[in-house]
């Protein structure tokens, strides 16, 4: 089944102390204007696809390059959705490659999986080894409180740092042991992901660092809300969440975001002028 196919390349570069996006695209995909709300440090670029959907034979292709001590921050103004497809399958895929001193922080709005979509949703992290990043997955499985279940349908999620650490799994709507069993999701219908991760081995101490300001975060959560957090390998912290609907999970990896960005980054934490409209 032949979609439509939009390719998005961003590269970031230093220039007299100002992080500097240039993209080129092909297709349904854009970036805005990149702003500074934080000073010529930090680029922030909303990205942009104005079908607002995915059906089978979809692609979106975006490459992310940082160069040395550039530092980006991307999100999205509104939510990645896999719309219901007859055939084929619809793919998001995402590669980036963090330069020698770079961050990157990538902070899409949640993914939407509906009711009969075949989707696959594909991420890969390369970093330089003084390179570090914050990303997060946030996935809901149907629209519950509209009454638009996640009934039938797959979702494929690949979410990787090169050589490191990866994560991949297959949500099939039909698969009810995954689905509401104890040991899978509970009849949760959003999970979601945030990763701090190192070109190289953190030290022990920045590692203790990060899981506590986690942790603090998770002592206390809403009702219906499970979380945790881990160190899986020397280089990489992970936040996994369970929620009933996007919102409790979503304002939790803001939380701590803010938190890590302040705790291990030394920075205060502004959130994308996007997120409050």
């Amino acid at each position: 089944m032949t979609g439509w196919h939009a390719h998005l390349k961003l590269d970031y570069t230093l220039n007299a102390e100002r992080t500097v996006a240039k993209f080129e695209h092909e297709g349904p995909l854009r970036v805005l204007q990149s702003l500074y709300p934080e000073g010529d440090a930090v680029c922030h670029n909303v990205l942009v696809h104005p079908p607002s959907g995915l059906v089978g034979g979809d692609v979106l292709d975006i490459h992310l390059n940082l160069g040395a001590g550039t530092h980006a921050l991307l999100t999205t103004p509104g939510a990645t959705r896999f719309y219901r497809s007859e055939q084929g399958l619809a793919t998001q895929q995402v590669k980036a490659h963090v330069g020698d001193g770079a961050r990157l922080e990538w902070l899409p709005l949640e993914t939407i999986a509906y009711n009969g979509c075949h989707g696959l949703n594909h991420a890969v992290f390369d970093l330089a080894p003084t390179a570090e990043m914050m990303a997060w997955d946030i996935t809901a499985l149907g629209l519950p409180n509209a009454n638009l279940p996640f009934e039938r349908g797959q979702l494929q999620q690949h979410m990787e740092v090169s050589g490191v650490w990866l994560e991949r799994g297959l949500i099939d709507a039909q698969d009810v042991r995954l689905m509401d069993g104890p040991l899978g999701l509970a009849k949760h219908r959003c999970m979601a992901t945030l990763v701090f991760a190192c070109g190289a081995d953190l030290p022990r101490e920045r590692r203790d660092l990060a899981l506590a300001l986690a942790r603090e975060l998770t002592e206390a959560l809403p009702a219906g809300l499970v979380a945790g957090v881990t160190s899986p390998h020397p280089r990489v912290v992970v936040l996994r969440t369970l929620s009933p609907l996007v919102e409790p999970a979503q304002n939790l990896l803001r939380r701590v975001w803010a938190s890590w960005r302040r705790g291990m980054w030394g920075m205060s934490d502004v959130p994308p002028r996007i997120w409050s409209m």
